[in-house]
């Protein structure tokens, strides 16, 4: 049997993959790290990590963070309005933009060029935040939990990749359905969906992160605190300076308070993290081959 040649690396080589490696473990160690400490400061007594000094675990551990975040009513209120948005708000969002798009792809559709117009002016221009809290109030969203869904039903970058997307599937597929006697939604549902589970499972995951990371909505269009997500709970605890708390913390040993507004925020944000993490890697493979679907045209 043939040996096999075994190439040599120069040495130059060996030195700049050595120093590759330095720069992506800094990377990681830099990126990951802060997410840990928060993870440790949240198992943490909120007084005690007030104090500094706590690097790679809880110095005094507990779970009263997190007891306090699930019997607090405005968190929990919160942590249920922001599923109940992401589950309501993606869901509908695919459903629309896949059946504009799937709409959209059809050359022959009457008005198409001007739709197209339509979406792509939207997409770079924008009347700013005054404007859409006005045409908000008009249809009477404000205030109401339909304005995290209604305005987020279409997403227009996605309607472009969906329109390019359905234009390279074969149009055999159609006809050999519309043979069978299928109507169009028929088609879409029966015959389109299956065959564009990457592109939908795209979608997914980004208007999933979207809707369960956002807060501008609430913070403008909100005044009902019963209607504010998780994410907006954490941007106010972050803004407002508990003095309450800090007073106990000086107090130390006097007081009978273990949590800060502090230590349940990184609780929240923790448990606001978690199901992104355990449920981006099940959608990897689809978003990777998502977003190559190839180029946008119109």
């Amino acid at each position: 049997m043939a040996k096999r040649l075994k190439i040599r690396q120069p040495f130059s080589d060996k030195i700049l993959d050595i120093f590759v490696y330095i720069v992506i473990a800094i990377v990681f160690v830099t990126s990951v790290y802060p997410f840990f400490l928060a993870i440790v400061l949240s198992f943490n007594e909120g007084l005690d990590g007030m104090l500094g000094g706590i690097y790679l675990w809880p110095r005094k551990p507990t779970l009263e963070n997190y007891e306090k975040f699930f019997t607090d009513p405005e968190w929990f209120d919160a942590i249920l309005v922001t599923v109940a948005r992401t589950g309501l708000g993606t869901v509908l969002t695919v459903l629309f933009t896949s059946m504009v798009s799937y709409g959209l792809a059809h050359r022959n559709l009457a008005g198409r060029k001007f739709y197209m117009g339509v979406i792509i002016f939207a997409m770079y221009f924008s009347g700013g935040i005054i404007p859409y809290y006005a045409l908000l109030r008009s249809i009477k969203l404000l205030d109401s939990f339909l304005v995290y869904i209604i305005p987020m039903l279409m997403n227009l970058f996605f309607t472009l990749v969906a329109i390019s997307f359905f234009q390279s599937l074969p149009e055999e597929l159609e006809e050999a359905a519309r043979i069978d006697g299928a109507k169009e939604l028929g088609i879409f549902f029966r015959v389109i969906v299956p065959v564009s589970t990457p592109l939908l499972a795209t979608l997914a995951i980004f208007m999933a992160v979207q809707h369960w990371n956002s807060w501008y909505d609430t913070a403008f269009f909100v005044r009902n605190q019963s209607l504010a997500t998780l994410a907006y709970r954490m941007m106010a605890v972050i803004r407002k300076a508990d003095v309450r708390m800090v007073s106990a913390a000086a107090a130390g040993a006097y007081s009978t308070v273990k949590t800060t507004s502090m230590s349940v925020q990184l609780a929240a944000m923790s448990i606001a993290v978690a199901p992104i993490i355990f449920v981006y890697p099940f959608f990897q493979k689809y978003i990777i081959s998502g977003i190559t679907l190839g180029s946008v045209k119109a």
